[in-house]
């Protein structure tokens, strides 16, 4: 019995350090995965925030991959003794911004959405903006950004359209359909579940494959043909503000474009929207849904209303604000004609002048021209035929003014295309810093 307990001690006393070891071991593994293929993190986590809608219920998993992406680029940032944060000139609004955000939340109770919206508005996207310098660093993973976009785009357009044809059996995830999720359960929302951000998306990420199929990194037939779906999936979402967008876009590109092949691939895009609005007017049922969008007035009176009544809400804290995610409050006293307890201003721009005052909006305004600017920084000479090459830096412009326009008509609390828009931004910038240390050598 005495040498039964002393062989169990024994054995317990070694199992608890190779336990402990076999522990370090999975850790030591497990960092060194994320420290090995930083580009890949950094497309999980958007592809997380592209699947994981607040509203769903699912395990929080955009945030487990951002966290993951912090901790692997860190990591990786001490190892080979990298610089984790650059003091750009868009930090400083950056940082303005969020810390009026948090200000507003300090001494108030928790709120989940309010904790969802700040990460999503602000502390994601910039974040994304300064990995997106140590990460995307070489071609390579250039070409792995490209190609990741292309496959979103390819995944957005086919569910949209897909929609649109009445095939729901084939979009996933299923809880698109879920009429009690999101908004606009009757267009072609995607996982976004919101029609505009859809379409935003679309919007954008066209032109990234646009991009790549006019610098011969990506062609054939498959991708001609994603191309010319894409004013179709456009169609899908049933959104006057999208629709407008992307025409700006092609006449944009066709006017911008030197090359005429490109010209023609936009007139191209153009013939294909008009065939999919006269196959749409062709079938009765979709003809009958889209006269009734095209002639709906109900939209345009309540954002007549939302932005009166926010306007108002402005006039009486010109200065300070009403703080962080006040909003969809309080706007109901300042409303007539409607009587939900709960309002959106469907306005980025209005929503920052009412919540954050003068000064949150003038911090927004001089974001977006810190990020314009990006686009007309240096280009090291052996990076003129990458991705980031000169026509993509005049086509920056057309990218932010695609953002800037849809901003208008909805607020931009979308972590997928805050992140996308950001981490692209964040690109140029390391690009410019590269350029800068070339010609100081």
């Amino acid at each position: 019995m005495t040498q039964a307990i002393v062989l169990g001690a024994e054995r317990r006393n070694v199992a608890g350090p190779a336990f402990a070891a076999s522990a370090i071991r999975a850790v030591l593994a497990l960092m060194q995965a994320l420290i090995a293929a930083p580009s890949l993190l950094f497309l999980g986590a958007l592809t997380a925030m592209l699947l994981r809608h607040p509203d769903v219920a699912f395990y929080e998993i955009d945030r487990v991959a951002f966290a993951l992406l912090v901790v692997g680029v860190a990591a990786r940032a001490v190892i080979f003794r990298q610089r984790l944060l650059v003091w750009e000139r868009a930090t400083w609004p950056m940082i303005g911004l969020t810390l009026l955000a948090v200000a507003s939340l300090v001494g108030r109770p928790f709120d989940h959405e309010a904790g969802s919206l700040l990460a999503s508005k602000f502390i994601v996207p910039f974040t994304l903006f300064h990995l997106a310098r140590l990460v995307f660093a070489g071609e390579g993973r250039f070409r792995q950004f490209e190609v990741f976009a292309v496959i979103v785009l390819a995944y957005l357009s086919f569910t949209a359209i897909a929609f649109l044809v009445g095939a729901r059996e084939l979009i996933f995830p299923r809880f698109i359909l879920d009429e009690s999720l999101g908004f606009h359960a009757d267009r072609a929302r995607g996982p976004l579940l919101q029609a505009v951000a859809n379409g935003v998306s679309i919007n954008l990420l066209g032109l990234l494959a646009l991009h790549a199929y006019r610098r011969r990194s990506m062609r054939g037939a498959a991708m001609l043909l994603l191309l010319v779906s894409v004013p179709v999936a456009i169609l899908a979402t049933m959104t006057r503000a999208v629709w407008v967008s992307f025409v700006g876009t092609i006449l944009a590109l066709v006017f911008l474009s030197r090359k005429r092949t490109l010209r023609l691939l936009c007139v191209g895009s153009m013939f294909a929207a008009g065939l999919g609005l006269a196959i749409l007017l062709g079938s009765t049922e979709m003809g009958s849904a889209l006269s009734d969008r095209l002639e709906e007035r109900g939209p345009v009176d309540y954002r007549a209303a939302v932005y009166a009544g926010g306007w108002q809400m402005f006039l009486e804290r010109p200065l300070t604000g009403w703080g962080f995610h006040q909003m969809p409050d309080e706007l109901p006293r300042f409303v007539t004609g409607y009587h939900e307890k709960v309002l959106y201003p469907h306005n980025t721009y209005l929503e920052l002048l009412v919540e954050h005052g003068i000064v949150g909006l003038a911090l927004y305004l001089w974001l977006m021209y810190e990020l314009w600017r990006l686009g007309r920084g240096k280009i090291p000479d052996e990076e003129k035929n990458g991705f980031l090459d000169a026509t993509f830096h005049r086509w920056w412009t057309i990218l932010l003014v695609v953002y800037w326009a849809n901003a208008a008509m909805v607020v931009m609390s979308y972590q997928f295309v805050n992140g996308l828009l950001f981490a692209l931004a964040g690109m140029l910038a390391a690009q410019h810093r590269r350029a800068e240390a070339g010609s100081a050598c």
